[in-house]
């Protein structure tokens, strides 16, 4: 779709990238490179923050508020650093959006008057004080902790920081892959270093595992696609020779090949593009998002889920454990937490592709799925009592372009659960819909990150934290927050999950709670205007989180007791606690991960495979909206 194929694609990307290895040689050879200093070339040469020098176009959304002030005829050059600029690691993320330079560093910014006018009422703005900055809210001691448990889950790679392991739980003996660094659980503790102002580590996490999607990957004799991202990697530090003088550091990926069921991680290239958004958007770095390699990574990963197949529908078709839920628990098909990533992996992606002759076929791909995508969730995923209640009504077996039960949904599969759970004002996404089949389970991931993608319509948004807000005892109670709700039990749960013994029901992902969508809520009442409900959560949750060892996950309907099998400092725990504290405290910054309604992609939906095949026209399309 890019106008070139995925293997040309996969040679770009090879040749942009090198393996790194630092090798750990003995004393004698440690000596002689002590003599010989500077002879190594890094692999990621530094580049100057926050001004760099233009590689193609500008990104609209990388335009520093620096730039857009100096313009005119004394303005300096497009490519010429802004003078002043220094060392500073501030300076990574100080002059590239209007709110971060005093957001992020009050401190540092000597308060500014307005300059003397020539007029009549010079003498009144002269008299103006402009008010300080509000002092920064002191940290608790709750805080300080996570910030030091974070701390000391980062791991290094060739001598600099390239992530966080899923959890370091001194008192567990058996580490399993908890010891990795995992794509989707790093994200909220790199949004929790970006909004600090450590760009570094996020940097350097971002290249290095793009450096791995290149690799060969096998699985019995068979290879995946190219462009999958791994679930994690590990560093390994082997001998160079049998004689064990000197040794390397190597980072090992696993692609799915040796995780539990051997599932390939859908999830990972996709929250791998809404990061590399958000570290750019929060630090200007237009050097990085240009180079061949980090453009040809998005090109592939997008290939890779926009490749033709044998489905009628515009949702990505995905195996049972393929995201955060990475076992077995019935969501097969469509579901809502890959289609709500997945659109926001589009709508990043638009704004971050280079524009050019190879990319246009794919750009043009990427609105044409955004718009089918929006307006299938928001026509055939949305439940509320009234669609509940039509869908109680329908005629099956109907055979015509114009059919009401377009997916052949029987009444019966109407769960009795949900007759007397659904709140006479609200709503929220179903959790998968195939044909003869609608998952009605509410899963808490994939309706946050609908609502933040605006995936949904506003209206629904607003919905949906109504139906969280209306049913908090049973989403939140104890501990923020259910996973999905309700859990599957007695023959439901050993038929679908095969009698799971770790995912019983309400535990771990068949109705545990997890602290760490804690972030993805706040997230999503920021962009609503609802902070108060996140508040709210965020009380509960700071009551027990540092006294309970930052588990994991929690058992029971009301999540009061800590997982049978939880980890206790998990990583992600600890980061979303942060992430949620700090996206409260300063708003404005929600902006680097949310997108907003784009009425265009709505008026672009359309069905034209038939002239008797109706058309969802500008009216239709901006109703869905409302």
């Amino acid at each position: 779709m890019s106008g070139q194929t995925p293997m040309g694609l996969a040679a770009a990307a090879a040749a942009a990238v090198r393996p790194c290895r630092r090798r750990l040689l003995s004393s004698a050879s440690v000596a002689a490179s002590k003599a010989a200093p500077g002879t190594a070339t890094p692999l990621f040469p530094r580049l100057p923050h926050p001004h760099h020098p233009p590689c193609g176009r500008r990104l609209p959304f990388l335009v520093s508020a620096a730039s857009q002030s100096q313009t005119g005829p004394d303005a300096p050059p497009a490519h010429v650093p802004v003078p002043g600029s220094t060392s500073d690691p501030r300076a990574a993320v100080s002059g590239n959006l209007p709110f971060f330079d005093r957001v992020l560093f009050p401190d540092s910014f000597p308060l500014e008057t307005p300059p003397a006018k020539e007029h009549e009422d010079a003498a009144a703005q002269a008299d103006e004080v402009v008010e300080p900055a509000p002092p920064v809210r002191e940290e608790s001691e709750t805080e300080r902790e996570a910030w030091r448990l974070l701390r000391r889950a980062v791991v290094s790679y060739c001598g600099e920081p390239v992530g966080t392991v899923a959890a370091e739980d001194p008192e567990c003996t058996e580490t399993l892959n908890y010891d990795q660094v995992f794509i989707r659980d790093f994200v909220p503790s790199a949004l929790a270093f970006l909004m600090r102002g450590e760009t570094e580590i996020v940097r350097n996490f971002l290249l290095h595992t793009l450096q791995l999607q290149s690799w060969e990957k096998t699985v019995d004799c068979y290879s995946p696609g190219q462009g999958l991202m791994p679930a994690s990697f590990k560093i390994r530090t082997v001998p160079l020779d049998e004689n064990n003088e000197g040794f390397e550091e190597v980072l090992d990926p696993d692609f799915g090949e040796a995780a539990i069921g051997r599932v390939a991680p859908v999830d990972s290239g996709l929250w791998w593009i809404i990061l590399l958004r958000a570290y750019c958007k929060i630090t200007g770095d237009s050097a990085l998002l240009e180079r061949v390699d980090v453009q040809t990574g998005i090109q592939l990963i997008l290939s890779l889920c926009l490749s033709d197949g044998f489905d009628m529908f515009p949702t990505l078709l995905v195996t049972d454990g393929s995201c955060m839920i990475d076992r077995r628990m019935g969501i097969h098909g469509h579901p809502l937490e890959i289609q709500a990533l997945f659109y926001s992996a589009l709508r990043c992606s638009r704004e971050m592709l280079v524009v050019n002759d190879g990319s246009k076929n794919l750009i043009r791909a990427i609105n044409n799925r955004l718009s089918a995508l929006s307006f299938h969730i928001r026509e055939y995923y949305w439940v509320d009592m009234k669609k509940i209640n039509e869908i109680y009504r329908y005629k099956t077996e109907e055979y015509s372009h114009d059919a009401t039960n377009k997916f052949n949904i029987y009444p019966e599969q109407i769960p009795s659960w949900l007759v007397d759970w659904i709140p006479e004002e609200g709503g929220y996404l179903i959790g998968n819909l195939q044909p003869a089949h609608m998952d009605f389970r509410f899963f808490s991931l994939g309706n946050l990150w609908a609502i933040a993608s605006s995936l949904t319509t506003p209206k629904q948004a607003e919905g949906i934290l109504s139906l969280i807000e209306e049913k908090w005892d049973d989403l939140v109670a104890n501990m923020p927050l259910k996973i999905c709700y309700p859990a599957m039990e007695d023959d439901e749960w050993r038929i679908i999950t095969g009698s799971d013994p770790k995912n019983t029901p309400w535990s771990y992902h068949n109705g545990g709670s997890w602290p760490t969508l804690l972030w993805q809520f706040t997230l999503a009442c920021i962009k609503m205007g609802r902070p108060e409900l996140a508040r709210r959560a965020i009380a509960v949750a700071e009551e027990r989180l540092s006294d309970d060892k930052w588990p994991e996950y929690y058992d029971t309907r009301s999540g009061r007791f800590i997982g049978k099998q939880s980890r206790s400092y998990q990583t992600w725990t600890i980061a979303g606690f942060l992430t949620s504290k700090m996206l409260l405290e300063n708003p404005e910054l929600a902006s680097i991960l949310t997108c907003d309604e784009d009425l265009e992609l709505l008026e672009g939906c359309a069905c034209c495979l038939s002239k008797k095949r109706t058309r969802c026209s500008r009216r239709a399309a901006k109703s869905h909206a409302g």
